[in-house]
């Protein structure tokens, strides 16, 4: 090892970073990439620092293998992957990487509903298989001119999803905890009623023990058959096997999801559907947005180490 990298604190690595954010980080800190359990025990009094993201988290038994830990920065916004009550009383920092993705995620929301009104699959389909060159033409599609979208969970992202659908000219409503004072938009304190008023349900509520499964087969069946349900928080706040049923069913019109439990080996039913759009968790999967929430990461960690404010605290 030479003086320099004798210098450097060591850092535990949970989950994969952007290849320029680990080189920034590998100019300040001695990165250990976690393997096994067993391999971590070597170098458990050393480490202080945790780099994750908000899919992987901090499993409980290694937050509980580090006694020295003091931060842990989250290359995202979930923490239902940390236990941050825990953290809090062992006086451990978290850090997220607060509004950042923001815009990626709501734009992912909008590109999952535009798929499914417009028929991007099946139309591309269409087109490959030779239908359009034989003079067939496709099904008409359906606009999203005048129609209602109700928004469940209205922080940053869900108020970015609004100002979106606006501009795509449809009515929006919402339920949150509580109104947000500044909003033109309707509060809608029940989210069943929030589902029967809407032709689009946009999820974008945090995974918690409250919302765990909020969306249930009440709240599908109040959306419709003529519904389609978005999802771009968390796979916790559906119940998997009601959605299912209700796509099979078409008890709802469709749904696009970017996230689901059990990733990244989800249920394969969704795998046999025609009326779903999916993608592997990517909302915030731009170059831009991670570069700038890895360099979040790095700010917040050596802010810390060097007794400056943290960035973006959770605790």
């Amino acid at each position: 090892m030479t003086d320099t990298s004798q210098t450097k604190r060591p850092l535990l690595l949970l989950e994969p970073l952007p290849e320029p954010t680990l080189r920034t980080l590998a100019e300040h800190f001695v990165i250990h990439p976690f393997s096994t359990m067993q391999e971590l025990e070597k170098i458990t009094p050393d480490i202080q620092a945790i780099a994750t993201g908000g899919s992987y988290g901090v499993a409980p038994e290694v937050m509980a293998a580090l006694p020295h830990l003091k931060i842990i920065a989250v290359n995202g916004v979930g923490l239902d992957r940390i236990d941050v009550a825990e953290a809090r009383r062992r006086g451990i920092h978290v850090t997220v990487t607060t509004d950042i993705s923001t815009n990626d995620v709501a734009d992912m929301a909008m590109l999952l509903l535009l798929a499914l009104k417009r028929n991007l699959k099946s139309n591309e389909q269409f087109l490959l298989d030779g239908s359009w060159a034989a003079g067939k033409l496709p099904p008409l599609a359906h606009s999203l001119n005048g129609r209602k979208l109700g928004i469940a969970g209205f922080g940053r992202i869900g108020q970015a999803v609004a100002r979106r659908a606006e501009a795509s000219n449809m009515d929006v409503a919402y339920f949150n905890p509580h109104p947000r004072e500044h909003s033109p938009l309707t509060f809608e304190p029940d989210l069943r009623k929030l589902a029967t008023w809407a032709d689009v349900l946009v999820i974008t509520l945090p995974a918690t023990p409250e919302t765990k499964h909020i969306i249930n087969a009440d709240i599908l069946k109040a959306l419709g058959k003529d519904g389609v349900l978005i999802n771009t928080a968390r796979g916790s706040v559906i119940d998997e096997e009601a959605l299912l049923d209700a796509l099979k069913n078409r008890s709802i019109a469709g749904a696009g999801l970017d996230v689901f439990q059990n990733e990244p080996t989800i249920n394969p039913a969704f795998l046999t559907l025609d009326n779903v759009v999916l993608q592997p968790h990517q909302a915030s999967a731009t170059i831009e947005t991670r570069l700038a929430m890895g360099q979040n990461i790095i700010d917040n960690l050596l802010a810390f180490f060097s007794g400056r404010p943290l960035l973006t605290p959770v605790c």
